[in-house]
């Protein structure tokens, strides 16, 4: 459905709405420098500048009738209304000097009692095509009847912030209102921008209800049984949930309410650096005509993206509904989870292939999210680098870790799910001496999981962090199960693990003044 209509304070041209994938596709390659067709099918575009978030340029209005409730700080940068005002102003007087711009409507949760009706605004056809994708579509008389949205972006990303108004710290700013609903973008091109807004206006609206919006993939079995996959970047997260033999609801967003767990999004956003079709199957045949390829480099004359090449940025990015999953749940919802698998890629060498965690202690490690980075992986890191992001998305959390902390708890709690971590790091040794564990080894863990295979599995308490370390598994040399056994020098695993823990105890500081003492006592000795 496409057709031309008026909003207030923009009048151009060419206003289009919701149109179709095809239409976006010709309105891309006529009026978008660089857009062109990969032998796939899929729209290949740049988003110049800026091919990846820009979290420090992100500001939250602060008002009195929110303020209390969110969680101030590097995350959430105060912004007063007057500044939003300004950039709101300027972006729409951008976006009128546009001949053409596009509107989609669409919405964020698959559950109708709790889902939200969002409107982008946007100047380029690549953006519009991006959030059909990641948006809910609405059917022809949903949009009939879509009436006011609940929450609009202004996308003027073409068009830089000034970096001389009072707040701005450069040309790039990306401002949410919670109380105007609105959102305003200048300065980027990357459409990430706009799907992790929406993310993080769930993160505020939900707990009020008290719903919890996590970070993490999910699926189910053909039964039913769900089981949800939290971590960070390189910790393994999209390709462990990734399973032929298991149906997926969601690669990344999802919402925890009374009824069970649903999907916000209404596609996938997977990363496509190095993608072959024998690794990644299902993400390789979902990049097809509909799919947005962002800074993938295409060969000019044969039109094949060389998915290794990383000239551009190694974040390259392919959009799709996520119907273009065969095995996807539509709709994107699921039960109570049974299980709950916190990712961490431990380049310490402490951490056990497999733990089971209480629920204070799923709340320890959830405002944790802990996982590192290796030597090579970052200008300047020559020994492993513990990183921690509370809640698995530190940087679309509003409210206080501890809010989302003490919500996941009493689900768990609620709902009698089990909490496993999961060690996709190294064994042995720290990185540069021990050896990273085996995917294989680490599917047949979450195979084990799956199945029930480990809720009576033999365990012994961990020391120094707690948790009951699982001893055994098929599939899994019994000689990795216990870390410390694995080094050739115990007492250099002790110091190192004391050196790990006391990462954490400092990182958790910042938690203190709302963790209970129940949940600091969870963390490590």
């Amino acid at each position: 459905m496409s057709e031309i209509i008026q909003l207030d304070d923009i009048a151009v041209g060419a206003l289009l709405r919701n149109m179709a994938p095809a239409r976006l596709y010709e309105e891309a390659l006529r009026y978008e420098r660089g857009s062109i067709i990969s032998d796939q099918g899929a729209l290949v575009v740049s988003s110049g500048n800026k091919t990846g978030r820009s979290p420090s340029d992100k500001r939250i209005v602060f008002d009195p009738q929110s303020s209390a409730d969110i969680w101030w700080g590097a995350v959430n940068i105060k912004l007063q209304e007057h500044t939003f005002m300004i950039n709101l102003e300027r972006a729409i007087d951008y976006l009128n000097t546009c001949e053409r711009l596009y509107v989609v409507d669409g919405f964020a949760g698959w559950d109708p009692q709790y889902r939200l009706k969002i409107r982008v605004i946007c100047s380029r056809a690549y953006h519009a095509l991006f959030m059909h994708n990641m948006l809910i579509r609405p059917s022809e008389a949903e949009l009939a009847q879509f009436g006011t949205p609940d929450f609009t972006i202004y996308n003027a990303g073409r068009f830089p912030a000034n970096r001389y108004t009072t707040e701005m710290t450069s040309t790039t700013s990306i401002d949410l209102s919670f109380e105007r609903r609105e959102m305003v973008i200048l300065g980027t091109e990357y459409a990430g921008e706009m799907k992790k807004g929406v993310f993080t206006v769930m993160n505020f609206l939900m707990p009020k209800a008290d719903l919890l919006p996590m970070h993490c993939s999910a699926n189910a079995e053909a039964s039913g049984d769900t089981a949800l996959f939290f971590g960070l970047s390189g910790t393994g997260k999209t390709t462990l949930s990734t399973n032929p033999q298991r149906r997926l609801i969601g690669d990344d967003e999802h919402v925890w309410s009374a009824e069970g767990i649903f999907n916000i999004e209404g596609g996938c956003y997977a990363k496509c650096i190095d993608l072959t079709p024998e690794q990644e199957p299902e993400i390789f045949r979902a990049i097809r005509f509909g799919t947005v390829l962002e800074n993938v480099v295409c060969d000019e004359e044969n039109r094949r993206v060389d998915y290794a090449n990383d000239a551009v940025t190694e974040n390259t990015r392919a959009a799709y509904p996520i119907d273009y999953i065969p095995n996807a749940v539509i709709p994107c919802t699921g039960r109570h989870p049974r299980d709950l698998i916190f990712l961490t890629c431990d380049a310490f060498g402490v951490l056990p292939p497999v733990s089971r965690l209480t629920p204070d202690q799923a709340m320890y490690h959830f405002m944790s999210g802990y996982t590192a980075k290796v030597a090579g992986t970052e200008m300047g890191v020559t020994e492993p680098e513990a990183t921690f992001s509370a809640c698995f998305g530190a940087a679309f959390m509003v409210w206080h870790p501890n809010k989302y902390a003490a919500l996941l708890a009493d689900k768990i709690r609620t709902h009698d799910a089990q909490v496993w971590l999961v060690n996709t790091g190294w064994t042995g040794g720290p990185y540069g001496v021990g050896t990273r564990l085996s995917l294989q080894h680490t599917r047949a863990i979450i195979h084990a999981i799956h199945v029930g295979a480990l809720a009576d599995a033999p365990v012994e308490r961990d020391p120094r962090f707690g948790f009951d370390v699982v001893c055994a598994c098929r599939g899994v040399p019994s000689a990795q199960m216990v870390p410390r056994r694995t080094w050739a020098d115990g007492a250099a695993y002790d110091e190192r693990a004391g050196q790990l823990a006391d990462l954490f105890k400092a990182n958790f500081a910042a938690f203190e003044d709302e963790a209970s003492a129940a949940v600091e006592r969870a963390g490590p000795a």
